[in-house]
């Protein structure tokens, strides 16, 4: 792990159990809603181990990163640029998941000199959030995090390589949302990035201004981000490449080695 101030905060990265070199191509992993860099953990470690370097992030005001959480899309795209430069890096490759990729997409946008890849998993635009799921969120965010749980996932228990055998999808998801929503007793973070999800229009202008590959993963039982949800938004990237996996919206639980190696094949063939 390591900290770095950004913006005047304490800014937790997982680095995968290697020690940060900011001579190394860098990849960072941006998190989704309610969500922390653990949800990244076989791809982070597996990248840390195979000569990159990691930064998971724990963006602002989630677990063990302080600051307020980004209340934008565009706000979140700009702490990721501040992160870079926090840690020394002058380029990287970013990967998100779900509102993570919107951020990952935007950051890109506003400096694409600084983006060598760009990879967008469970993505869609626009993210358009339910009003029922919007206004649960703020009203009664315990039965949000069910709904949402009921969303996410298209299976009961994931292959092995996620977190070990007899693990339960649900209810592990519904922990970690949990712990994360209980780690800010001053904002609420789940209808913050919810909201944020929902707000951002800047998606389709945005991927014309990306000047790096872009990889979209996605998961054909995605209820939350369906594959149809990204067709125009794929059309707009100049370099785009699409994996579908046999997952949901957690794909990186449901589908661990799948988007492993989508990211370790488009990170190093455009290496």
């Amino acid at each position: 792990m390591m900290e770095l101030l950004v913006d005047g905060h304490k800014t937790y990265c997982y680095t995968g159990g290697k020690p940060f070199d900011a001579a190394k191509p860098t990849v960072v992993f941006i998190h989704g809603v309610l969500n922390d860099h653990s949800v990244w953990i076989l791809q982070s470690r597996w990248f840390a181990h195979h000569g990159w370097n990691v930064l998971a992030v724990d963006l602002p005001g989630h677990c063990r990163s302080e600051g307020p959480p980004p209340t934008s899309v565009e706000a979140a795209a700009q702490f990721v640029l501040a992160l870079l430069d926090a840690a020394g890096v002058e380029k990287a490759a970013l990967a998100g998941h779900s509102f993570g990729s919107l951020i990952a997409l935007e950051a890109a946008a506003r400096a694409p000199e600084r983006v060598t890849h760009l990879a967008m998993v469970g993505t869609a635009y626009p993210m358009t959030v339910s009003p029922a799921l919007l206004e649960a969120s703020l009203d009664d965010p315990q039965r949000a995090i069910a709904m949402v749980n009921s969303f996410s996932h298209s299976m009961l228990a994931p292959p092995p390589s996620t977190l070990g055998p007899g693990t339960w999808l649900y209810g592990g998801s519904r922990a970690l949302m949990r712990r994360v929503l209980a780690s800010n007793r001053e904002v609420n973070v789940f209808h913050v990035g919810f909201k944020a999800c929902n707000d951002y229009a800047n998606g389709e202008a945005a991927m014309a201004a990306v000047q790096c590959p872009v990889l979209f993963v996605l998961g054909r039982s995605d209820q939350m981000t369906p594959p149809r949800a990204t067709q125009a938004l794929a059309a707009k990237a100049r370099d785009g490449r699409t994996v579908q996996v046999a997952a949901g919206h957690a794909l990186m639980s449901e589908a661990p080695d799948e988007v492993l190696f989508a990211l370790r094949d488009f990170f190093s063939a455009a290496r």
